[in-house]
């Protein structure tokens, strides 16, 4: 794993990195599969962080069951995490404030019972779990 805040890197470089499915999420935008991500439904406690540098993105208490088939946390580490309006209008885009790779999509005012009213709907892939034991 890079360096937290290791900054931007070439197509190449992120190729040699990442595997071929962190690669097409996080530098390309994709997707996984609905209720196929490995932190869905995982709950230890510790730090999520940026699986592409290493950035911390979350903490474990902030993650929530919103029962969408992805990680959804309400609120990111201060200045951690970017938002960019999907050109339809209607999401708008995370993406890590250090290398530029694709979190998923933060929505509002879905009624979640959480202290930001926010739902951010990340794709295990573009995310590590550190263990509070191991930090």
């Amino acid at each position: 794993m890079a360096e937290p805040g290791s900054g931007q890197k070439s197509e190449e470089e992120w190729r040699a990195i990442l595997s071929p499915e962190q690669f097409r999420i996080l530098r390309q935008k994709g997707t996984e599969a609905r209720g196929t991500g490995e932190y869905n439904k995982f709950n230890g406690e510790g730090v999520y962080t940026c699986a592409g540098c290493g950035t911390p993105l979350y903490r474990s208490t902030t993650k929530f069951d919103s029962g969408c088939g992805w990680p959804a946390f309400f609120e990111g580490f201060p200045g951690a995490i970017n938002r960019t309006p999907d050109p339809d209008g209607r999401r708008t885009e995370i993406t890590c404030a250090a290398c530029g790779g694709h979190l998923g999509h933060v929505f509002k005012g879905e009624g979640f019972a959480t202290p930001t009213d926010e739902r951010h709907c990340v794709n295990s892939v573009s995310i590590k779990f550190a263990s509070a034991s191991t930090q």
